[in-house]
């Protein structure tokens, strides 16, 4: 029966360059709670492939969630590394890269087609060390910890070299493990630590920029080579896990750092990070990518940074659609959540898309931002319209506003699904005909917002609603019997007076 999963692996590897083929005393299996075309376009997860097979004595071979996970439990073969197809629950480490909260079902669906109990107080050492890490602990893992015996918090570069280490000089014994890493830094040991959640690590700039392994078409982000631009933000967005005040802030990377490591072989560059736009030397960047004649995407472009030098560098490197961030449906709303970004900014982003033959200016918008009222909605009605006489075609991506951990918004009560599906159909009719509309499910970003301001019993949540199906209702109803519950230090939604007047104060602080 794993004939058939070892022909779809094989067929998937010979489609790749860049593979990693390495044995090793201290094997890994690097697991990604999604499948595969969104786990070779995470470049957290690529470069911990590369850091862990650049060990000495140590190996690292990829699993993915399955694309129909319903399939592969018909055929009865347990979760399988690309690599060698070996079974991942026999790798003395289990390491998954979790990015954020929906993901954690998959989490438990890969621990169990691995044949590995679920819940860390259920294994013992005949089982691996279960251990994660990724974006979502740069905001809130608590409801990840019932899964895991390790967390590694924040940047991983330096963190999993040591964890790796002393999982091997403890010899993979779980509680010598969790036992030598509970006290040191950037290491969260749920047994140990329950709620209280440790500080996020840094690593070290020397250790920057991370960059792909592996090129291939098989991808959200076909063939094309990921590598920093920057590390983290220099803005103070106040919903942003990222913003400056995480791990020192904005973190650049020299443009021949940047250009040097791109292989000869690459014909699409993706540069990365929280604000590339905001890199000193981004034309020359860009321009270092382009001009050679590779395309070139852009993780991250802000309205305020956009001139008419960048966005024709831009098309030249192949970009049809110009996306751009506001958040906020006005600038009330923009101003009290500290997003800078105008409508001036937005207009120049239209007249720059349309004068260099760009399709379509997107612009990504939160409803449900604390504060808002229909009135900012209707405000943003007015302004899409006005956009839409500069340029044809403007798409809106809507996402409904979700709280995070450390962030000053931090606690903020989720609108309402009922509240943002209003504010959609009220954004839907009023632009009809005119601007695309493409928002985002309120019900599962209400599901999201449990999960990101929940405890650890919010993770035994996903597990009860996962094996009920994964449905709404069946979060609704395991949210309900796991008594999970916001525990933010604010229980309403503050108004934007509240909010601007809270950020002044932190400031001064």
């Amino acid at each position: 029966m794993s004939f058939r999963v070892r022909q779809q692996a094989e067929a998937l590897l010979a489609d790749e360059q860049g593979t990693l083929y390495k044995t090793g005393a201290n094997a890994v299996a690097l697991v990604y709670p999604s499948p595969y075309h969104a786990a070779m376009s995470s470049l957290g997860y690529q470069t911990m492939y590369r850091l862990i097979n650049g060990l000495a004595d140590a190996a690292a071979e990829r699993a993915m969630l399955p694309d129909d996970v319903a399939a592969y439990r018909d055929l009865g073969a347990p979760l399988l590394t690309l690599e060698s197809g070996q079974p991942v629950g026999d790798f003395p480490v289990v390491a998954f890269s979790v990015a954020y909260e929906l993901e954690i079902a998959g989490v438990v669906e890969c621990l169990e087609l691995a044949g590995i109990p679920p819940l860390a107080a259920d294994r013992d050492d005949s089982h691996p060390l279960v251990v994660a890490g990724g974006p979502l602990t740069f905001s809130n893992p608590a409801p990840l910890a019932p899964f895991c015996d390790v967390i590694c918090m924040g940047e991983a570069e330096q963190l999993v070299p040591e964890l790796i280490g002393t999982a091997a000089d403890s010899g993979f014994r779980r509680d010598a493990v969790t036992a030598a890493l509970q006290a040191r830094p950037g290491f969260y040991v749920p047994a140990s630590h329950g709620e209280r959640v440790p500080a996020i690590a840094r690593a070290a700039n020397e250790l920057l920029p991370a960059r792909s392994q592996i090129l291939t078409p098989n991808t959200e982000l076909r063939s094309m080579f990921l590598t920093e631009a920057a590390r983290g933000c220099s803005r103070g967005c106040t919903y942003c896990v990222m913003r400056r005040s995480t791990n020192g802030g904005m973190r650049i990377v020299p443009p021949d750092e940047i250009l040097g490591g791109i292989p000869d072989g690459a014909k699409h560059v993706g540069l990365v990070g929280a604000a590339v736009t905001d890199h000193p030397q981004i034309r020359q960047i860009v321009r270092g990518v382009v001009e050679p004649g590779r395309q070139i995407g852009i993780s991250s472009l802000r309205a305020d940074r956009l001139d008419d030098e960048l966005v024709g560098l831009l098309a030249h490197g192949g970009y049809r659609t110009l996306t751009v961030a506001a958040d906020g449906a006005s600038q009330r709303v923009r101003d009290a959540i500290e997003r800078k970004a105008t409508e001036a900014n937005l207009i120049r982003s239209a007249e720059l898309a349309r004068d260099h033959k760009l399709k379509t200016l997107k612009i990504y918008m939160m409803v449900g931002v604390p504060g808002e009222t229909d009135a900012d909605i209707d405000e943003l009605i007015r302004f899409g319209r006005e956009l839409h006489k500069v340029h044809a075609r403007i798409a809106l991506g809507i996402a409904p506003f979700v709280a995070k951990r450390n962030t000053p918004l931090d606690g903020t009560a989720f609108a309402g699904i009922d509240v943002v599906n209003a504010r959609l159909k009220r954004l839907r009719k009023g632009l009809r005909g005119q601007v695309t509309v493409r928002p985002t499910s309120a019900r599962w970003a209400w599901v999201e917002y449990m999960l990101a301001q929940g405890e650890t019993r919010a993770g035994l949540a996903v597990m009860d609603a996962h094996h009920a199906g994964g449905s709404f209702a069946a979060y609704k109803k395991a949210f309900a019997a796991h008594d999970v519950q916001p525990t933010g230090p604010r229980a309403r939604v503050p108004s934007s007076a509240e909010l601007i007047a809270l950020h002044k104060i932190r400031r001064r602080a």
